[in-house]
């Protein structure tokens, strides 16, 4: 069997969708003959399992010769091997000067066949050293719910066989949102793999993914990733997706121990990948202080600064770093700059985990960059006239719902004879009217937490709420007397509940949706319809001639 110190390694970068740099790279084996999975299983069936996919590791760390994250491949299988078996792959990179928070460990399938309790042991393990891990090929593989929801990851990698479907496949759409739903929630980074079209970029980024890998952006190379950026734009506005945090726009930081000397630190500013600037870290990983690359430069470099600061301590030039959350929100991060005052705001601010240790650094001019970017897709979705989103922002909400199996209340209301309006009181008085529609709307949402409200265009407004909002939604829309310019106007709100598994898809909803609409406008005075998916009964609950509840044959 081949030696793992015989393959040759590819690397593969994964990129920042928020700033467009490459923020790790990936190490792919490329055996000579065979693949890396029959290389896997030989060693298996030799009993030499562990020992081949740690030296593949190793092999891995050897060929490496950039300073970005690294990410590792591991079999589960592997998690079950005693931690001594580990020793070498320390050593290793040791060697190469890298710490293990620097390297992700990526934990592949199949899971199976290690029970999960050892697994879990295991990956504690790993992180008790300071790897850092990721849960690996999501979607083909054998990964049990129970191991995902405990065990302690970075990072979960969506495999491409289920972004294969985007943009246009609505079940792929679905669970990527359930994913997303499930990562935002836990502190855990979803990162889209095997991108190959636009249209797949396009859509990932839409559904809110902020790491994403594949040909598409940069194939596997030998020499690994340059960092240069990510200039592809969408194709079209993407749909304001989860609000941004500082952890969307992180970068790797370039440590040294707290102890580190001026010259330690100029070597490493000299260096060919220059960073911006070095963070100083105890044995913990916890940042000490802060060293910006020009000013540190222009100390040690001027009359007579090497004499004076050479083999002294660094944090003498250094500065107290800027630190923040990396589930810290992009606009919380902006207001704790500013009300903080900083005077350096082209420096690296630390981004900290839970625990306070780095886990990368943060530019200022990126996150206002970003959330400015954000604000002007967002503010090109949506109705001039209302201010309210499009159809886009009460379809995922829709979406999500179904995929956790909520039940919701989804609803259609437009102004009755609309085009009479227009007609007898003027365009302008028509708009007049659908923008207090509008505020009105606008208003309830605030109010009511689970509320979604749309514009979808002309005199059409679609909500999605919980069943127990539906009746403050109607009451404080029909019990308004509206009107154009002095002439009464009245309005229809279709309503279609919609219990746990009762509905598929946005699409469905809004083919039942459609008939009630008709039926509500049919309905003297401003109405309320509602009936369910899959009966033909519609109740008549507000109109002319109704009191309270009142049931009419559909």
């Amino acid at each position: 069997m081949k030696s793992p110190r015989a393959v040759r390694f590819a690397f593969q970068p994964l990129y920042s969708l928020q700033t467009g740099g490459v923020v790790a790279h990936e190490a792919l084996a490329r055996p000579g003959n065979g693949t890396v999975p029959e290389l896997l299983t030989q060693a298996r069936r030799e009993g030499r399992l562990a020992e081949v996919d740690l030296g593949l590791a190793i092999a891995a760390v050897r060929q490496d010769e950039t300073s970005l994250p690294l990410h590792l491949n591991l079999s589960a299988r592997t998690l079950g091997a005693p931690l001594a078996m580990l020793d070498d792959l320390l050593a290793e990179l040791g060697d190469a000067g890298r710490r293990t928070r620097d390297v992700v460990l990526e934990i592949g399938p199949p899971f199976s066949p290690l029970p999960a309790e050892r697994a879990l042991a295991g990956m504690r393990a790993l992180a008790e050293l300071g790897f850092r891990l990721a849960l690996d090929g999501l979607g083909r593989g054998d990964l049990p719910l129970s191991l995902l929801v405990e065990a302690p990851v970075d990072l979960i990698k969506l495999d491409r066989s289920v972004l294969r479907g985007l943009p246009d496949d609505q079940s792929s759409v679905a669970v990527v949102e359930a994913l997303q739903h499930y990562t935002s929630r836990t502190g855990t980074r979803l990162v889209a793999t095997g991108l190959e079209t636009d249209a797949q970029l396009d859509a990932v980024r839409g559904l809110g993914i902020r790491i994403a890998q594949g040909n598409l952006l940069a194939p596997p190379t030998a020499a690994g990733p340059a960092p240069a950026l990510l200039n592809r734009a969408p194709a079209t506005a993407a749909a304001p997706g989860p609000a941004q945090c500082v952890g969307d726009f992180l970068r790797p930081a370039t440590t040294l121990p707290e102890t580190a000397t001026c010259d330690e630190v100029r070597e490493v500013l000299a260096a060919a990948d220059a960073p911006s600037g070095v963070i100083g870290v105890d044995e913990l990983n916890r940042p000490r202080w802060s060293v910006d690359r020009t000013r540190f430069l222009v100390a040690v470099t001027g009359p007579y600064g090497h004499a004076l600061h050479a083999k002294r301590p660094a944090k003498r030039l250094a500065d107290a770093p800027h630190t923040i959350e990396a589930r810290a929100g992009a606009m919380e991060f902006l207001e704790l700059v500013t009300d903080a005052d900083w005077g350096r705001t082209g420096d690296d601010v630390v981004v900290v985990d839970d625990a306070g240790r780095c886990v990368g650094v943060v530019l200022v001019t990126e996150v206002v960059r970003g959330v400015a970017e954000a604000k002007v897709e967002a503010a090109a979705a949506l109705n001039p006239l209302t201010r309210l989103p499009g159809s886009d922002t009460v379809a995922r909400d829709l979406a999500r719902r179904i995929t956790i199996g909520e039940a919701f209340v989804a609803a259609w209301l437009d102004i009755d004879a609309f085009k009479t309006v227009n007609d007898t009181a003027g365009f302008a008085a028509g708009d007049d009217l659908i923008r207090e529609l509008g505020a009105a709307l606008t208003s309830l949402s605030g109010g009511l937490r689970r509320m979604r409200v749309s514009h979808v265009g002309g005199d059409d407004f679609l909500v999605v709420c919980d069943v127990d909002e539906i009746a403050t939604v109607a009451g404080a829309l029909l019990d308004r007397h509206w009107q154009a310019d002095g002439m009464p106007v009245t309005v229809s709100l279709a309503t279609l509940v919609c219990a746990s598994g009762s509905i598929r898809s946005y699409q469905e909803v809004s083919r039942l949706l459609a008939p009630l609409k008709k039926r509500a406008k049919a309905v003297p005075g401003s109405s309320w319809v509602l009936s369910r998916p899959g009966s033909e009964r519609v109740e008549v609950l507000r109109g002319i001639g109704t009191r309270g509840l009142q049931a009419a044959a559909g």
